[in-house]
């Protein structure tokens, strides 16, 4: 049975922390649109900020449908799956936002990580989620596998690509998501306007 929880407590964020690969899911407002589901696996570039606070490295690809669907909507979950041990599946449902390499505040992000992936070997934004609901499963379904290792293709392709390649590819694929949104912008945020109180 599921359990929900009241926080990223130790128990699951150890659980979280020993895993080599989580999913994220985000999708467009509305009836239409395509819901998207991506893999990360690139270690070191996944960090529990707080209780209720996760952030992800996100790495210049081939597309941008997470950052698409969060600036429409913010909606986002991550899961995480054992592939060992004993079996077990977290998912964290929460609100999401980025911060690119072009905005203020990234490189303050980026220190939180210890994967050593920087704007030179791809890194486009840091994704931020405040998660408003914590829960796991039993998992039974999962099989088991063994890790052998990281592929590290992504980040050595995007450091043999350069400042002006990196900025290039984002240009020629990241700018629309799969639906017309969109999504990566190459010019910095503006800042968020707050009402005056």
């Amino acid at each position: 049975m599921g359990k929900v929880h009241e926080q990223i407590d130790g128990r699951l964020r150890s659980f979280i922390e020993a895993q080599h690969m989580f999913f994220v899911a985000t999708a467009p407002s509305g009836p239409g649109g395509h819901v998207n589901v991506s893999p990360k696996g690139v270690g070191g570039t996944f960090a529990v900020l707080d209780e209720r606070t996760v952030a992800y490295v996100d790495l210049t690809a081939s597309g941008s449908e997470t950052i698409a669907h969060l600036r429409e909507n913010g909606r986002i979950t991550i899961m995480f799956c054992a592939f060992d041990g004993p079996p077990n599946i977290v998912r964290l449902h929460g609100r999401g936002r980025f911060v690119t390499l072009y905005d203020e505040g990234f490189d303050e992000l980026l220190a939180h990580f210890e994967g050593g992936v920087d704007e030179d070997r791809g890194a486009r934004a840091v994704v931020v989620v405040d998660v408003e609901r914590v829960s796991d499963s039993c998992g039974y379904g999962v099989p088991l596998m063994g890790y052998q290792g990281e592929r590290d293709l992504l980040p050595d392709f995007m450091e043999r690509k350069g400042v002006e390649g990196r900025a290039d590819y984002r240009r020629l694929k990241n700018r629309t998501s799969i639906d017309g949104l969109p999504a990566f912008d190459m010019d910095p945020m503006p800042s968020p306007v707050h009402p005056v109180e």
